[in-house]
C-alpha cells in the first residue's frame, strides 16, 4: 500500500510538470514564463501550482470603479452647497445660454466610427464596438432614467423634476469612455479629449441653467460604469478582451509623466483682500475649481498651465463710529470676489516608485477678478432684502504668480488621485463707484467717487485632483 501511495503521488507530480510545461508550450506567445525560484515558491505541497494572492488596489473591478466612485463620492459631498455654486453662476454669468451641450455630447463616439471608417484600428473591430457600445447605451437609460423618476429633483431652472441624474452628463461620458476603450491604448491623446470633450459638456448644463453641480458629477459616474459593463459582459460573450488587442498592446508610451487633470478644492485667504478698503476684517475662505496639465519633455522637467475659477464669500461688518460706538443694527455687506486665473511655467515630477509621483511647480500668468457690489443692510431700510446698494467696485486684471505641490496615488499607469496645495498671489488694484445718492452731496462725492484701494491677495488651496496621464 505505502508503495502504490508512494508510486501514485510521484505520477501526480510528475502530471502537474507535464501539464505546466504544455501550458507554457501552447501559450508562449501570450503569457511570461516563469522563472525557476517562483515556480518553487508557487508548489504546493503536492507539487501543484497555484495564483499568487493579488493586492487589493491591483484587482480589476477595484481599477475600474475608482473614477466612478470618486464622482459618486462628489456628488454627495456637493449636495448641500449646490445652490451655492448656483448662485455663482447666476452672478457672473446670468445670461448664459449656448446650447454646445447639445451636440457635443456625441462627438467620442462621433470620433469612434470616423477611425474605424477610415481604416484605424481600435480595440475591436465595427461590429464588436457596436455591440459593447449599444449595451453600454442600454445600461446608462436604465440607471439615469430609474433614478430621475424616482428622485424627481427640480431643475435648477424650475421647468422639470428630473434634473438628477444629468442624463448628458452620463451620455457624454459612455461615449468619452467608449473612445477610450477603443482607441485609449491606441494614442492616450484620444482619451484625454473624449474625457475633455463630456466635461465641457457638463460644464455647459451648469452654465446653461439646466443641471445642479451634483447632476453633472453623478451623471458621469453612471456613463464611466455602463461602459464598463458594456464592455464586460460583451468580452464574456467573445471569451477575450478585444479583437485587436494583441496588436495594440505592443505600443509603448514614453513613460514620461504628462497629465491633465480635474481639481477642486478649498481656498484659505492668507491676506485681509479688502482690508485697504476697509470692507472685511477677517481672512476669507472659498473654494477653487480648474483644470490643469502639463507636458513632459523629460522623465522631470516638463512645462505645464492651469486655468482656475476661485470664489470667496466677503463676511458682512457692522457699521461703527470712528470712536467705536455702533451705528445702530446695520451692516455692510460687499459681494464675493470672483477669480478667473490662467498660467504657465515649468513642472518638476519625482517618482518615489510605480505608484507614488510628486510634483511640484512655478507658474506666471494673469488674474481677471469679478466686478461686485457693496450694500448696506439693516431691518429698517426700506429696499428689497433690506439692502441698499450704495457702491459698485471694479477690480483691474493683474499678474498672477502661483507655486504648489501635489503627491500622486497612481491606481494604474493611466489615472491616478492627487492631493495638492498651491499657494497664489496677486496684487489687485480696485476703484469704487458710488451711488447716485452719494453723488448728490459735493463733498462725499469728490471723496468717495474717486476712490482707488490697492489690495494683496494671497491664499493657499487645498484639494484633491482626479489625474490623467498620457
Amino acid at each position: 500500500m505505502k508503495k502504490l501511495a508512494l508510486a501514485s503521488g510521484i505520477l501526480l507530480h510528475l502530471y502537474c510538470i507535464k501539464a505546466q510545461d504544455t501550458i507554457q508550450i501552447k501559450t508562449q506567445d501570450t503569457i511570461r514564463s516563469r522563472n525557476l525560484m517562483e515556480d518553487i515558491v508557487l508548489v504546493n505541497s503536492t507539487g501543484c501550482v497555484f495564483q499568487q494572492k493579488i493586492q487589493f488596489f491591483k484587482k480589476e473591478w477595484v481599477k475600474k470603479s475608482v473614477a466612478p466612485a470618486l464622482l459618486f463620492t462628489a456628488a454627495a459631498a456637493t449636495w448641500g452647497e449646490k445652490e451655492n455654486i448656483r448662485e455663482v453662476r447666476n452672478r457672473y454669468l446670468p445670461n448664459f445660454k449656448v446650447k454646445f451641450d447639445d451636440y457635443l455630447q456625441y462627438a467620442p463616439a462621433a470620433t469612434v466610427y470616423g477611425l474605424k471608417l477610415a481604416g484605424v484600428k481600435g480595440r475591436n473591430n465595427i461590429g464588436r464596438a457596436t455591440l459593447s457600445y449599444g449595451t453600454s447605451l442600454v445600461i446608462m437609460a436604465i440607471l439615469v432614467n430609474s433614478i430621475k423618476y424616482t428622485a424627481k429633483v427640480e431643475r435648477p431652472d424650475g421647468s422639470k423634476n428630473n434634473s438628477f441624474p444629468s442624463g448628458h452628463a452620463a451620455m457624454a461620458f459612455t461615449n468619452a469612455s467608449f473612445l477610450h476603450k477603443e482607441y485609449g491604448m491606441v494614442n492616450p491623446a484620444y482619451s484625454i479629449a473624449g474625457y475633455g470633450s463630456a466635461a465641457i459638456t457638463g460644464l455647459g448644463r451648469n452654465l446653461n441653467n439646466r443641471h445642479w453641480v451634483p447632476d453633472i458629477l453623478a451623471g458621469a459616474g453612471i456613463g464611466i460604469i455602463s461602459t464598463e459593463l458594456g464592455y464586460f459582459f460583451i468580452d464574456k460573450i467573445y471569451k477575450n478582451k478585444g479583437d485587436n488587442l494583441s496588436i495594440l498592446s505592443r505600443i509603448q508610451g514614453n513613460d514620461y509623466p504628462s497629465f491633465l487633470t480635474l481639481k477642486m478644492g478649498t481656498a484659505l485667504g492668507t491676506t485681509n483682500f479688502l482690508r485697504e478698503s476697509e470692507l472685511d476684517d477677517k481672512k476669507q475662505v472659498g473654494f477653487e475649481g480648474g483644470l490643469e496639465g502639463a507636458y513632459f519633455f523629460a522623465k522631470k522637467w516638463g512645462v505645464g498651465a492651469d486655468v482656475t475659477f476661485s470664489s470667496f464669500p466677503i463676511k458682512s461688518q457692522r457699521i461703527t463710529f470712528d470712536d467705536g460706538q455702533d451705528f445702530g443694527n446695520h451692516e455692510i455687506k460687499t459681494q464675493s470676489m470672483g477669480f478667473l486665473a490662467a498660467g504657465i511655467g515649468p513642472y518638476f515630477s519625482h517618482e518615489f516608485s510605480d505608484k507614488w509621483l510628486l510634483t511640484l511647480k512655478l507658474t506666471g500668468g494673469y488674474a481677471a477678478t469679478a466686478s461686485g457690489k457693496v450694500f448696506v443692510k439693516g431691518d429698517d431700510v426700506d429696499a428689497p432684502n433690506h439692502e441698499l446698494q450704495i457702491a459698485r467696485y471694479k477690480p483691474k486684471p493683474a499678474f498672477r504668480w502661483n507655486t504648489g505641490a501635489a503627491m500622486t496615488y497612481k491606481f494604474n499607469p493611466g489615472l491616478g488621485l492627487t492631493f495638492y496645495t498651491d499657494y497664489n498671489q496677486i496684487n489687485s488694484t480696485i476703484r469704487y463707484h458710488f451711488s447716485d445718492e452719494i453723488k448728490e452731496s459735493a463733498e462725499l462725492d469728490q471723496e468717495l467717487n474717486n476712490l482707488i484701494a490697492k489690495e494683496k491677495i494671497n491664499y493657499i488651496t487645498v484639494g484633491l485632483r482626479l489625474t490623467a496621464y498620457f
